[in-house]
């Protein structure tokens, strides 16, 4: 009698040996992100979080936000390069919690794999890890799924969950704005993390351009373009609260910068950005003129080079933007205040890009 072997978790194509080697690897990255505040280690069910810290608020108000990258990690996924896409997924989580006014304390992930290559995990973990530094949060713990059936061997996709705290009455928005404050513009590393589905169907799919193409006016090869790592704004911004009065931060994602803006300023007052004060990097003109993309489109879909804005009164201008100089942010005044009238929006731009 012949005997038969029944179906297993392996047969089915979830590797846990594979698994648990990710884990492995990646615990060193996980380490560096640290903060006294976190009980544990990796490898349990929860991450821990010492709450006794918020102590020293007298109310302290939880920020939390989550997100994930897009289909930018289709363009990782086609150049073999996983250690920057974490870069991305920190960004869109932590700048959304600080626009608040509140301090990233810690973050989670969750990384969905088609067949888990532990060396390819701990490398897209390394990226969250060097990212949660760059924004001054542990990463207290995460889940990495393996999907075969759903997902190709080399597919996968990244999100991301993360808290902070801010006092009550420090918390910044809409109602702290004034009419006269002035609009100040964080310069962009590149496309960031949005629009890429707009960015692939016009330069990938409708021109054909390789990725491992030289493009003379970026300077560089399509792919570093498309992969350079969303700018991580957290730690300017708090330093920018600490030495100057601040009304409002808006972080620039997917809707672009005037529909992002108009979040945050009140009912009656308008924001008016001036595209003369700067010049977007050559990757928007490329995708705009490769496409035929309309102004109009791209500014809805892409940051068109500015990330993050900060609004401040316009005697703090000065100080503001000597203290992003001095960290290192490109920054310029790009816009101002004013009542809204009769604008249907509370945001938009005016004038022409700078040549």
């Amino acid at each position: 009698m012949s005997e038969t072997t029944g179906a297993s978790y392996a047969a089915a194509g979830v590797d846990i040996e594979a698994g648990d080697r990710a884990v492995e690897l990646m615990k060193e990255w996980v380490k560096k992100t640290q903060r006294p505040e976190v009980l544990g280690g990796l490898g349990g069910f929860a991450g821990l979080f010492d709450a006794s810290a918020l102590k020293r608020y007298e109310r302290p108000l939880l920020a939390s936000a989550t997100d994930g990258v897009g289909t930018k990690v289709d363009i990782a996924r086609q150049l073999g390069v996983y250690d920057t896409i974490g870069h991305d997924l920190v960004a869109m989580v932590m700048d959304d919690i600080v626009v608040c006014g509140a301090e990233p304390l810690f973050m989670t992930d969750y990384i969905c794999v088609g067949k888990v290559h532990p060396e390819r995990v701990a490398a897209i973990v390394k990226g969250i890890a060097e990212g949660c530094v760059l924004a001054g949060c542990a990463l207290v713990g995460g889940e990495t799924a393996e999907h075969p059936g759903l997902l190709g061997p080399d597919d996968f996709d990244v999100a991301g969950a993360g808290t902070g705290v801010v006092e009550a009455d420090r918390l910044l928005g809409a109602d702290r704005i004034r009419k006269g404050d002035a609009v100040i513009a964080m310069a962009a590393s590149g496309l960031h993390s949005n629009g890429y589905s707009l960015v692939r169907h016009v330069l990938l799919n409708e021109a054909g351009l390789a990725l491992d193409a030289r493009i003379d006016e970026l300077g560089r090869t399509l792919g570093e373009e498309l992969l350079e790592p969303t700018k991580i704004y957290s730690l300017d911004c708090l330093a920018l609260i600490s030495t100057a009065e601040v009304h409002a931060f808006s972080h620039v994602t997917g809707g672009g910068l005037a529909a992002n803006l108009a979040r945050v300023i009140p009912d009656d007052l308008h924001a008016i950005v001036d595209r003369t004060t700067w010049t977007p990097d050559p990757i928007f003109d490329l995708v705009g003129r490769t496409g035929q993309v309309e102004r109009l489109e791209l500014e809805k879909t892409l940051n068109m080079g500015v990330g993050m804005i900060a609004i401040v009164p316009e005697e703090s201008a000065d100080v503001a933007l000597a203290t992003l100089a001095d960290r290192g942010v490109e920054s310029w005044i790009a816009g101002e205040i004013t009542d809204r009238g009769d604008k249907a929006t509370g945001a938009e731009l005016v004038g022409d890009y700078s040549a």
